[in-house]
């Protein structure tokens, strides 16, 4: 049992790592379509919309559709969507290609952060949940710092074209492998209703703790918004400090690592100290430090950046674990598909908004409001004490 576990948290990771990847190359090309096709920055800025906003519109789909597939078969075809989408973006000629093709891309590559995190937590029922997914939410950041890095190299090689197929055709590789992984693992399949831990049969969206579900997805939305808003304007703060152009790239490695580190290690922590104990932690740990960073001179905010990461990310690995804690387990993965639709909304959100603060008040003001609103989320898990208290009696 312990290895079939394993073997489904492999699998789950391993898809992460290629779907984040998918995602983060975008961020590279981003500039290079600009240049070769004559963008200006609202078109730019609308490639990556359609990208997150076709993850964001395909998650709640993905998961009502694996219900009646199966997780293994729908996460298969959304990886090979994915890299469908990605094979003709190297084919694409102009603006207009670029953007179908991202939002294909993001439709398919929907389906992952519902589907992996539904049978992580299925595959750990009973036991260490919240670690297994930190690990999961841990191959996701080994996917967003290798696999731009790796395609940026070569794009100076090959060019980008052939760097995104090339990539796009191991993302095709690896829709096959995940089939034929959950397959021989008997996971993933289609599921009939059962009843809920209650005894009676679930239904609707299978949440069995409606003000706990609610509470833990507001402290999603504070957590995502804060880390995207936050991710936006530190390069922004820290040239206000005096910061390179290069120093920039450093301090968001250093943010990512930190940010890494975080999903893996708050997992086990949650298990240890409890959810409530490590998300009051993580929470208060990253509105102080974004506050100090506003007060430190660039050194030290140089110095801050990996602890702050830690924290800054950490929370997400504990809020995945918690939900299916809240939800009827035949509607798991509907309900993380709902949690994760709300989380990637948020992030798509908060730039724009916190982007008219700052033009009318100021970076310094932007990221003092963002410090405090972390805040909000200390009151809302008083509202998670009780359902969790219940799952663990």
């Amino acid at each position: 049992m312990i290895r079939r576990a394993r073997a489904v948290l492999g699998t789950a990771c391993a898809t992460h790592f290629v779907h984040d990847g998918f995602s983060d190359i975008v961020y590279v090309l981003l500039p290079i379509w600009s240049a070769e096709f004559g963008l200006n920055f609202a078109q730019v800025g609308l490639l990556k919309t359609a990208y997150s906003g076709g993850m964001a519109s395909g998650q709640i789909p993905a998961g009502l559709l694996a219900e009646r597939w199966g997780e293994a078969r729908l996460l298969a075809a959304g990886t090979a969507v994915t890299a469908l989408g990605f094979i003709a973006a190297g084919f694409a000629g102009g603006f207009l290609g670029l953007l179908l093709c991202l939002l294909f891309g993001g439709l398919g590559s929907s389906v992952q952060h519902p589907l992996s995190s539904s049978l992580v937590s299925k595959a750990y029922d009973g036991g260490a949940r919240r670690m297994a997914l930190g690990t999961y939410n841990f191959s996701g950041d080994l996917g967003k710092v290798a696999v731009p890095a790796t395609v940026a190299l070569a794009a100076t090689w090959v060019g980008w074209r052939e760097a995104t197929r090339g990539y796009a055709v191991l993302g095709l590789l690896a829709a096959a492998l995940v089939v034929a992984a959950l397959a021989r693992l008997q996971v993933g399949g289609a599921v009939a209703a059962e009843p809920d831990e209650a005894g009676a049969p679930s239904s609707g969206w299978g949440i069995r703790d409606a003000r706990g579900f609610r509470a833990l997805s507001a402290v999603h939305v504070i957590d995502n918004s804060t880390r995207t808003a936050f991710l936006t304007f530190l390069p922004f703060l820290l040239i206000g400090k005096g910061s390179s152009v290069q120093a920039i790239g450093v301090a968001l490695m250093l943010v990512f690592a930190g940010g890494a580190a975080g999903k893996l290690a708050c997992g086990a922590l949650a298990d240890r100290l409890g959810v409530i104990r490590t998300v009051i932690l993580t929470e208060a740990a990253t509105g102080v430090g974004i506050l100090l960073l506003l007060a430190l001179p660039l050194t030290g905010c140089l110095l801050m950046l990996v602890p702050l990461g830690i924290a800054l990310n950490g929370t997400s690995s504990v809020l995945y674990g918690t939900v299916a804690d809240l939800v009827s387990s035949d509607k798991r993965a509907r309900s993380y598909a709902v949690f994760y639709t709300v989380g990637i909304t948020a992030s798509a959100l908060s730039p724009f908004v916190y982007g008219l603060l700052s033009d009318w008040g100021g970076v310094v003001l932007t990221l003092t409001t963002i410090g405090v609103v972390v805040f909000a989320t200390l009151p809302l898990t008083l509202a998670l004490r009780a359902p969790l208290a219940a799952t663990t009696a």
